[in-house]
């Protein structure tokens, strides 16, 4: 018997676009160590493994911040708290210097910067960068973690939102 093989066409951008809105993420901002300092919002992290512990996201290499992202030896991820949908626009805003935008911060190990009062934060030592399409995949391995109490920022269909409290009882 012979198996005819449907041509396969990749899906439309707009409508990959589309799709992935709908997708709820939470909101992270990634920092690294650089001349200036550099920092981004992303809903693209990931956890990668257990053992050893191993975090991603994606960053796109047109990106201001990718030369500074691919000679990086740590970064920063913040998970954002449900009241820093500012901190997330500063972040996500391009052709402004955020760190003076957002002033609440500091230098931590590795003269990476660490933002004040994500709801957790980790600081990584970078593992891989992974050429995928567009964009590179970073791989990294938390070396100091901390959190706190508090519900997350999302980003869901183009915009920020939180955690609503359940109201049905499963």
């Amino acid at each position: 018997m012979t198996v005819t093989a449907e041509p396969v066409t990749p899906v439309d951008p707009h409508m990959f676009r589309a799709l992935l809105r709908r997708h709820a993420a939470a909101v992270a901002v990634i920092t690294a160590a650089g001349e200036p300092p550099v920092g981004f919002t992303v809903t693209s992290l990931t956890s990668v493994s257990l053992h050893p512990s191993l975090v991603s996201f994606c960053l796109a290499r047109s990106s201001s911040s990718w030369p500074t992202i691919a000679e990086a030896e740590h970064v920063a991820v913040h998970l954002l708290g449900e009241n820093q949908e500012d901190v997330a626009r500063t972040f996500a805003t391009s052709g402004i210097d955020r760190f003076t935008t957002h002033p609440a911060w500091r230098y931590g190990p590795h003269r990476v910067p660490l933002l004040d009062e994500p709801v957790a934060w980790l600081l990584c030592r970078v593992t891989q960068r992974v050429p995928a399409g567009d964009h590179a995949i970073v791989i990294a391995e938390p070396v100091i973690a901390s959190h706190s109490d508090g519900a997350p920022l999302l980003y869901h269909m183009g915009r920020y939102t939180a955690l609503q409290p359940a109201t049905k009882e499963l």
